[in-house]
């Protein structure tokens, strides 16, 4: 690969006699006026890659030292890429003069140099092992109306593969040589190329790669061609149509009960967006059962409200009207009667029954299920995509490559190597990483902390006005208690700043990451990825496992209060728990996270694409050549699909984490994803330009990111239904705390539920600013309740905690550990009972191989034998030539 010095280094007559021979006439190719090309302008040579840059000889812009600099770059690097074997071929864009498109291809030698240098898996044969009959089979009428039109996308034609080597070419399948590397692999192996041809060298170092050369604005874009429009096929009829194909049976509206056509996904875009599209595909398909089960439960919930006992001794006027609750604040809070809480009880009723439990013990082993088959559809995919022993040895990336300026020796193989900095630079940089992301978790620790403040301040806002409708009568103050416009508000807020911090720290963790410069694209995407989650788990989270663990859990009593930052009492709950504000939390934060996701990804791509085709003023498509169409469509970007992954991932977590307060969860999942399926297929095949294929065996990190959410969802749901909800006392007052001794029924009822869960307070055991409390309503009343489990004034050990409430922590402590005792043990036997690769795609993989490996050891046994052959034929002849030649004395 040449190099040249110095940027100001005189471009030689050569390389201007090379470039003149590829552009041709007289600079530029003219369009040939056919608008679906995706070959040169010969008809012959087809274009596996688009560089576009704006020609510095029409910028009206002042800068003429600069746009000089950019043209000898360009020029340095379009040599190279000559000189590497690629051709070029450039025309003017017909939409703006001053853009330039540079066409490349590469030919049939520089495709199989590299793609045995990138060890690229191609056939060697029809695959003839025969498809055993599934007992599923039977039913495929069934299934008929679900999946797509295989009149129009014909299923793939399947091939033993093996690694690429030129010496062994004749044993690769190879019917025709235009169609041997399809349009993916030949995108790929150039984008390879242009990822490691050098544009510059200064001070010893080389400048190199597409990608710092576009985000210096030295190009403008660099992109493969989609193969046609995707609303109508292409004129010509060589060409498959497969974006057409895929816009009409994947993204298209009318196609959203249809199975997704992964084969021609993967062919398309690559196995990295079909693994993508296969994992969300498949996780929407085992949300249906959750969500089935989750209405069930949601349903059974809410046809039993009316037999809840405790929610009608609150709503009773002679039972929860003559209550009188102390107030939950210091001055300004009045005291308040049960009753004001009748609607929100009836609401938790639904929420906090037997059903949750079992909900909550069905999504435990639901996850696991999940991710368990999951692995085996991934090992079935890795055989049908040939991925099983993907030996591509993934190349350091550019920018890694770019920063290698110190020599080491390497301790495996005692040679020197270039690295970009010395050990001690590289644990400097991590710690600096480390503390950036730590300082940035402890600012969204910051911003929960102001929440709670907020939610502290405005509880005595609206619990101020409390003494206008005392009795609750008023419709507004019936449904709109203190607890609930508090919380409503507070998570409304919540949400709006976990949008901002989100979109704030997404641009610092990538600058982070860039800084660390990890050495490998999965390296630096694994370190993106876990920096990501861990910023979005306490984002999102943080307020969840607030309201579900820490409020209303260390409030004291009515006359020692327990005060946060010495200045704010803390919160507390409704006289039926937290459970009801946690299910109001996760239905804002996940409803509105979904849509305004969906908005954002359906409205600014389009918006985009709008502004531009105005611009541009284009007229009629059918005049204008495909790279002119791509170029003004958007760019998805190298973290394009990171971002789908991170949000679908955040949702899972609120699937599994909280479950047990939102039995509909699953519900508002599943339909959410069957719309981001198609709209990310929308986005793909109709407003982004088309993605440089990826390899890919698995979902890579995030596989075991869900696994680590699954272990944990166990105990948070265990926790919620012991601490957050109201279920375990209730059981404990049933069976234990209703009949004698305790009790005074004669048989297990929830009858006095209420009254035996609200301890009584001494009005004037309050503390100073506490009695001087603005409501003097009480009337003959010298006491209040309050909810906790306390002894009452006067007994002995007053206000300490009494019998019940140890009686209760037992038994919360107790249900936490056999319930994950007896999900962790199913899930381990399910685990273990599930393998993760199935016996009969073993035996397909084994099979394969064998086969391989016969065919390519035969054929090179063939070729020796007859190398052989052909030496014993030589030296016979030779040997008879030597006898029969008369000697000579």
């Amino acid at each position: 690969m040449p190099v040249m010095d110095n940027l100001g280094q005189t471009i030689t007559s050569e390389f201007s006699q090379e470039v003149q021979r590829e552009f041709r006439t007289p600079e530029f190719e003219e369009f040939n006026g056919k608008p679906d090309s995706l070959f040169f302008n010969d008809g012959q040579r087809r274009i596996d890659f688009v560089l576009v840059y704006e020609d510095e000889s029409r910028k009206e812009s002042n800068k003429k030292g600069s746009n000089e600099k950019q043209r000898r770059k360009r020029q340095v690097y379009e040599s190279n890429l000559i000189c590497d074997g690629l051709q070029l071929e450039a025309t003017r864009s017909v939409l703006d003069d001053k853009l330039v498109f540079v066409k490349v291809h590469a030919p049939w030698e520089v495709l199989c140099t590299y793609a045995e240098l990138m060890h690229i898996k191609l056939p060697l044969k029809p695959n003839d092992l025969k498809t055993q009959f599934s007992a599923l089979d039977g039913f495929n009428w069934l299934t008929k109306v679900l999946k797509v039109d295989e009149t129009l996308i014909k299923p793939e034609q399947e091939f033993f593969t093996a690694p690429f080597e030129k010496n062994r070419m004749n044993d690769f399948y190879i019917h025709d040589r235009d169609t041997f590397f399809n349009p993916a692999t030949r995108s790929r192996i150039v984008h390879f190329i242009l990822s490691r041809v050098t544009y510059q060298v200064r001070d010893n170092i080389n400048k190199f790669g597409i990608n710092k050369l576009v985000s210096s604005g030295i190009y403008k874009a660099a992109f493969p061609l989609h193969d046609c429009n995707f609303g109508h096929q292409s004129e010509d009829p060589t060409c498959p149509s497969e974006r057409y194909l895929l816009y009409r049976e994947w993204a298209h509206p009318r196609s959203i009960y249809k199975k997704q056509p992964l084969d021609l996904i993967r062919k398309y875009y690559g196995e990295k967006i079909g693994i993508y599209f296969a994992w969300l595909g498949y996780y929407t398909q085992m949300l249906l059962l959750a969500a089935v089960v989750g209405v069930a439960c949601f349903l059974y919930g809410y046809f039993h409200q009316d037999n809840c006992t405790w929610s009608k001794e609150v709503c009773h006027p002679e039972i929860g009207g003559k209550i009188i609750m102390c107030p939950q604040c210091d001055r300004l809070c009045p005291f308040w009667k049960l009753n004001i809480t009748c609607e929100s009880s009836k609401k938790l009723c639904i929420f906090d029954s037997f059903g949750t439990l079992v909900f909550a013990v069905f999504m435990g082993v639901w996850v696991t299920l999940f991710l368990e088959f999951w692995k085996r559809r991934q090992a079935e995919l890795e055989y049908e995509w040939d991925t099983v022993e993907l030996q591509q040895e993934e190349q350091a990336r550019p920018e890694y490559e770019a920063r290698c300026n110190h020599v080491v020796i390497n301790e495996i193989t005692q040679e020197e190597e270039r690295v970009p900095f010395t050990t001690c630079g590289k644990c400097i940089r991590i710690a600096l990483c480390a503390s950036a992301v730590f300082f940035w978790i402890l600012l969204i620790i910051a911003s929960v902390i102001g929440i709670i403040v907020y939610r502290l301040s405005v509880f005595i806002v609206f619990s101020a006005q409390l003494p206008k409708h005392f009795n609750g009568t008023d419709p507004i103050q019936k449904y709109l208690t203190p607890q609930t416009a508090t919380s409503i508000t507070a998570s409304i807020i919540s949400f709006i700043i976990i949008m901002i911090l989100n979109t704030i720290y997404e641009k610092v963790a990538i600058m982070i990451t860039n800084f660390e410069l990890p050495r490998t694209q999965t390296d630096y995407e694994n370190s993106l990825t876990m920096k990501m989650f861990l910023f979005q788990f306490v984002n999102y989270y943080s307020s969840c496992f607030y309201i579900a663990f820490f409020k209303g859990k260390f409030v004291g009593y009515p006359g020692d209060p327990v005060y946060w930052l010495g200045k704010y009492r803390n919160e507390e709950c409704d006289p039926g728990g937290c459970l009801l504000e946690l299910t109001t939390q996760l239905t804002i934060i996940m409803g509105g996270k979904a849509i305004w996701n969906n908005i954002q990804e359906v409205l600014f791509p389009w918006i985009m694409n709008l502004i531009g085709r105005y611009h541009t003023v284009s007229g009629s498509e059918q005049i204008t050549p495909r790279w002119d169409q791509d170029y003004h469509l958007q760019p998805i970007g190298k973290l394009g699909l990171f971002y789908e992954y991170l949000e679908m991932i955040i949702q899972f977590g609120f699937v599994t984490l909280f479950v047990a307060s939102f039995p509909l969860a699953p519900l508002l999942a599943l339909v959410n994803n069957i719309l981001e399926i198609r709209v990310d297929a929308w986005k793909l095949t109709t407003q982004y330009r088309r993605m440089v294929p990826e390899k890919a065996q698995d979902i890579g990190a995030w596989q075991p990111i869900m696994q680590g959410l699954a272990i944990m969802a166990v105990v948070t749901n265990a926790m919620i239904i012991a601490f957050t909800s109201d279920m375990i006392p209730r059981l404990v007052y049933y069976w234990s705390f209703s009949v004698p001794p305790y009790g005074d029924h004669a048989h297990y009822t929830m009858d006095g539920y209420i009254n035996n869960t609200l301890s009584v307070f001494n009005v004037v055991d309050f503390k100073n600013k506490s009695r001087g409390n603005p409501y003097s309503g009480l009337g003959n009343h010298t006491t209040c309740r309050y909810r906790d489990f306390r002894y009452p004034p006067g007994h002995p050990q007053e206000y300490k905690h009494n019998i019940y409430y140890w009686h209760v922590i037992a038994a919360k402590l107790a249900f936490i550990i056999v319930m994950e005792h007896i999900i962790y043990s199913v899930k381990f036997f399910i685990s273990y009972a599930i393998p993760d690769v199935s016996k009969r795609t073993k035996s397909k993989i084994k099979r394969e191989k064998y086969l391989t490996q016969k065919l390519l050891h035969e054929n090179h046994l063939k070729d020796v034998t007859k190398s052989m052959g052909t030496l014993a034929e030589k030296m016979l002849e030779a040997a008879v030539e030597n006898h029969s030649r008369p000697k000579v004395e």
